[in-house]
């Protein structure tokens, strides 16, 4: 995978294959296949300085960084679930 990021001020709606759209607020980021840099929409927006290519990330740390965020999200999801219990029985 491959980071963008939009240098604009603006939201950017960046073309991909297939139809595809990545939305990018001023300043964010995303991910692309190295097949969507070669998709001439969004070399267009490279060339004039909409978004530009920040780096290619190798597969194996991908599948790394994936796997960790997906076990840290669900632990935070179940976290708070028990507080809000708590906090209805409290404003009785």
């Amino acid at each position: 995978m491959t980071t963008i990021c939009n240098r604009t001020k603006k939201p950017v709606s960046v073309p991909l294959p297939g139809g595809k759209r990545l939305f990018l607020g001023p300043g964010k980021t995303g991910e692309v296949s190295p097949k969507a840099l070669e998709h001439v929409p969004l070399r267009q927006l490279v060339e004039a300085g909409e978004i530009e290519i920040l780096e290619a990330k190798s597969p194996g740390r991908r599948g790394g960084g994936g796997s960790g965020g997906r076990t840290g999200g669900s632990k935070g999801g179940g976290a708070h679930r028990p507080e809000g219990g708590i906090r209805h029985s409290g404003d009785r």
